[in-house]
């Protein structure tokens, strides 16, 4: 039982951690834009998201696999979630302040846009969803369908997932120093760019 949740545990922070859909290309974008602490809150959004997500399923697993199997409801949150990402998309389109001798006042995201630009990003993607489906229904046979131990175990999975993830923004930030505003440019308007094809895609996916 200890390897078998060992192995879970890995599983479960690597997909977290690494998932490469909208939130991740989101915080690596925010660290090397707006630096460490703006990331970190970012990042805390989004493993607020993913608790809650995992709380709800945990406790009304039978309901949530119901509306989530559901056709229609599947069709609605795809669409709605698609329109979202090509929102969030649209704004990494704007231009960076260019570099010169005079000083221009930047405003930083207030902490709470950033909780919760983290937390709706990762709770519209239909793919979590399904992720923490899969977690909740993986290590509730592994922990006998404990509710008070899969909230325990999850709280200290998600744990390390935001530890790894301060690493990520970490990591972002000390690129920074070697960027000109084009390549910033550049790498808002990819992040922009993948955010929108996410959109595009499930829009396409559950409206045809």
């Amino acid at each position: 039982m200890i390897v078998e949740l060992i192995t879970q545990t890995f599983l479960i922070v690597l997909l977290l951690s690494f998932s490469f859909g909208p939130s991740f290309f989101a915080l690596i974008n925010t660290g090397i834009k707006s630096g460490y602490r703006t990331g970190s809150v970012l990042a805390m959004g989004i493993v607020l998201s993913d608790f809650l997500l995992c709380l709800i399923i945990i406790l009304f697993v039978h309901s949530i696999t119901t509306f989530i199997e559901n056709e229609k409801n599947q069709h609605f949150m795809g669409i709605m979630a698609g329109l979202i990402l090509v929102v969030f998309g649209a704004f990494y389109f704007k231009r960076p302040v260019s570099k010169s001798d005079e000083v221009i006042e930047v405003q930083k995201p207030s902490v709470p846009a950033m909780l919760l630009k983290g937390f709706f990003l990762n709770s519209v993607n239909p793919s979590v969803w399904l992720l923490w489906l899969g977690n909740v229904t993986a290590i509730s046979k592994t922990l006998n369908n404990s509710i008070v131990n899969m909230i325990i175990y999850f709280s200290i999975t998600l744990g390390i997932v935001l530890f790894l993830l301060f690493g990520m923004v970490s990591v972002a930030e000390k690129v920074k120093a070697i960027l000109t505003v084009k390549v910033m440019h550049t790498i808002n308007l990819i992040t922009g760019a993948l955010l929108i094809i996410f959109g595009l895609v499930l829009i396409y996916n559950h409206y045809f």
